[in-house]
Parts: structure tokens; sequence; C-alpha cells
């Protein structure tokens, strides 16, 4: 099998072959710090060892509670997992398809697992043109009848550009930042939603919540608004307006905050240091101004914070980061999604198959790319069935998921995309302009 190339890679463009401390200032980092450091009542805990959600939070829908209650469990354990399929077409035979799910088309793949969604990467070969990508995109909604597809894409701009050279060629992150103007940032979000609406894909893993502040930090850098928390907090959650005003939904990443790294978590595992202190102040503003801004999903990070978890644990597996911070601190109750998980950060310290479920248990709702598919999926099964995982615990990340998928247009019927329409809005006049403008502004 081909080595996948992970999910938020700074270099993932490739085949798979290859494959300073910031100041608080300013009322928005204020206002976002206070959101960290205000804890919410701590949730009760269910006789099974999970958490109840508090009784703040909104109930799920009828809808949502309709379609979970006729769901098999291997349906619910199936909808946690976002891996790659390969091919251009739902119909393209494939060996890395047959090696990672026993089924030869990407067609095959989804109707056999049934999971939550999809992601599409061009080492793949899911993107040659815009027809064929809305081919695809359409058949693979196809293939998921009862419960439509979340599908993702990790389009960020700049670096990060899986869809390039379909879509306009948007300036990434820093560019944006050095505008200073939260509009423009909300305006490229807009732009590249409804190029991504255009063609079928529903999920953009972006924006990137990160502060960079380490000059050495090999894999956030240029993807960041910058290395102030206020200013970043801003563009953040401007972005997310910007992707929601053009319907799609979005993943503020990486959580608790990859900005100070000088190793890369794609080879590696990155220790922060921050104290928790350090950390209300410089990482959580973003991630606040996100959830304040109603982010679908958080994206973990593959980084060692040991003064927020001691245990050494990745944040991806760690409950008292994803859980406690996350969670109870800053009140998240969307979609928390891991990195890719073929990355080698969430891959030192446990093997493939105890990986998901110790990121289920931390707080984890949805598992990207994991680098054995049937091995992941089969463990969560077991861990289900044997009580490891409740089955309540199961529900509530199902439910999180099914809930996304209404917000966004995706629980009854997938909206069935148009190519010709596609090829119209992507790459159009207006579209260039608004890239044109944000690069006469930057500074």
């Amino acid at each position: 099998m081909a080595t996948m190339v992970a999910g938020c890679a700074a270099s993932g463009a490739a085949s798979p072959a290859g494959s300073a401390a910031g100041r608080e200032g300013g009322a928005v980092a204020s206002a976002t710090a206070t959101a960290a450091t205000a804890a919410p009542a701590a949730p009760s805990a269910t006789p099974d060892g999970s958490q109840a959600p508090p009784a703040s939070r909104a109930s799920a829908s009828s809808k949502v509670e309709a379609v979970l209650a006729r769901m098999s469990l291997e349906e619910k354990v199936g909808q946690l997992f976002m891996p790659v399929v390969y091919g251009a077409d739902p119909g393209t035979v494939s060996g890395e398809n047959s090696a990672r799910f026993g089924a030869d088309t990407p067609a095959k793949a989804v109707a056999k697992y049934r999971p939550g969604g999809v992601i599409l990467f061009p080492w793949a070969g899911n993107i040659k043109s815009v027809r064929q990508v809305v081919a695809l995109t359409n058949g693979l909604q196809k293939a998921s009848p009862k419960i439509p597809l979340l599908i993702g894409a990790d389009q960020e701009n700049g670096r990060v550009s899986r869809l390039a050279p379909l879509v306009t060629a948007m300036p990434g992150a820093s560019v944006i930042g050095a505008t200073g103007d939260p509009s423009l940032a909300r305006k490229a979000a807009e732009v590249t939603g409804s190029e991504l609406r255009a063609l079928g894909i529903n999920l953009d893993f972006a924006p990137v919540a990160d502060v960079n502040v380490n000059p050495r930090n090999p894999v956030i850098g240029p993807r960041a608004y910058g290395s102030d928390p206020a200013k970043v907090s801003r563009m953040v959650a401007a972005a997310v307006k910007g992707f929601h005003d053009s319907g799609t939904a979005t993943a503020a990443k990486h959580f608790p905050g990859h900005g100070d790294t000088d190793v890369d978590s794609h080879t590696g595992l990155p220790v922060i240091r921050h104290s928790l202190s350090q950390w209300r102040k410089l990482d959580a503003p973003p991630f606040a101004a996100a959830i304040g801004a109603k982010t679908d999903v958080v994206m973990s990070a593959h980084v060692v914070m040991p003064k927020l978890d001691p245990s050494g644990d990745p944040s991806t597996l760690s409950k008292p980061i994803l859980t406690g911070l996350l969670r109870d601190r800053l009140g998240f109750d969307g979609v928390v999604s891991t990195d890719a998980l073929d990355m080698a950060g969430v891959r030192k310290k446990y093997g493939d198959a105890q990986v998901p479920v110790r990121a289920i248990l931390a707080g984890v709702d949805l598992l990207l790319m994991p680098p054995n598919f049937t091995k992941a999926y089969d463990s969560v099964l077991a861990a289900v069935k044997s009580g490891k995982i409740s089955r309540a615990r199961l529900d509530q990340s199902v439910r999180r998921l099914l809930t996304l998928k209404e917000a966004r247009g995706l629980l009854e019927r997938a909206p069935v995309a148009d190519p010709a329409k596609a090829e119209k809005v992507l790459r159009s006049a207006e579209h260039r302009k608004v890239a044109r403008l944000i690069e006469s502004r930057a500074r």
C-alpha cells in the first residue's frame, strides 16, 4: 500500500510515495481569554462513567433522534470515521481501496462501512477536473443513501491548497492577516466555501486557529493569521462566519495550539511547555473565538503539553485537554475531530488499534484518516461491544455528527452538485477580484 499523507500536512500535496510569546492585547483577546478561563458547571457522570452534557446545552432535534434510533451498532461506528478513498470516479477500481477496505472502488468502500464522511486529496487521485470532482462527490453520496456524507477537504489556501488549480488562488492566512481586516478573512472564506460547495464538498478543514509565535515552526508558519492572539482571534471568527455564509462547515485547528513548536507532528511528536496561564493568554483565544462564531468542528493537535496533561499523551488522546479544556472549560459541544491518524505524532506511544479507542475515550467524535481502516474500525466496534466504550458515549458522538449534518442540510438528503454551475462559480471574475483585493491590502 502507498503511504498516506496526513490530512493537514503543509507539504502533503506531493504524491503518497514521498510520503515568542505573543501579547494578549485588545478587546477580542480579553474577551476570548475570559471565555477560556470561565469554566461552566462540571457535567455529571452517567452510571457508565461517560459525561452527560450540561443541562444548558441544546438537546438534539427530533429528526436527529429519529435517525439515531434506527441506526445499527455497525452504522454508528462507521459514522465516527472519515477515511481517504482512492480514485477519480466512484467506480474506479484501485488496489489501495481493496487493501484498506476489502472493497475495490470508492463507492463500494462507502457502501460497505457507511462512514460519516470521506476526505479528498489529489495524491489519492480524487482531484482532476471540475466535472470529475462533481461526479465523484455525487457518486459517493449515492453510495450512502441512508445518511449523507461529510465530504471534506484541506483547502486552507496558500501553502495548503488541495483543490488547486481548480479553485480561485486565494491568499493564505498570513497574507490575509497582514491586511489587518477581518472582513477580508470573511470574504475569502465565503469565496472558498462557495467553490467547495459547488463541487459537492461540504466541510473544509479550516481555518487554522494557531498563533504562530515560533519562527522555527516547520508546520504552521504562514498557515496562521499571525503571532498576535487578538488579531488571530478576530480573523478566525470572521473566517468561520464566511464559510458559514456559503453553507460550508468549518474545522478550527489545531487544538490546544500548534503555534509554538519546532517539530513537525507529521514526522515527530512536538512538546509545548506552556503553562495553563500561558495557554489561556496565547493559545486559547482563537479557539474561543471560533467557538463563539459557532464552528462546526474543532480539530485536535498531535502535540504533548505536559503542563496541561502530565501523562505524556498527545492532545488527540488526552481527556484532560479535549474534555477538560475544550468541552468543559471552553464549552464546545460540536464535533471534535482528530488530525490525521496516519501522522507520526499520534502513533509513537500506542498501536494503530489502540489510538482510535483512546481518542474516543478522550472526547473525539470523528476519526480522520486511520492508517489501517479495518483495524481501526474493528477495534472501535469491539470496544463498544465489550463496554470499554459505552453505548451512551458512542451515541453522544454520533448525535453530534448527525446534528452537524442537519445544520448543514445533510441529514436527510445530500445536495446534488451541478457541474455546469460549478464551472461558472469556480475561478469566477468576482472571486478573482477578491483575491486581488486581499493581495493589494496586505502590508
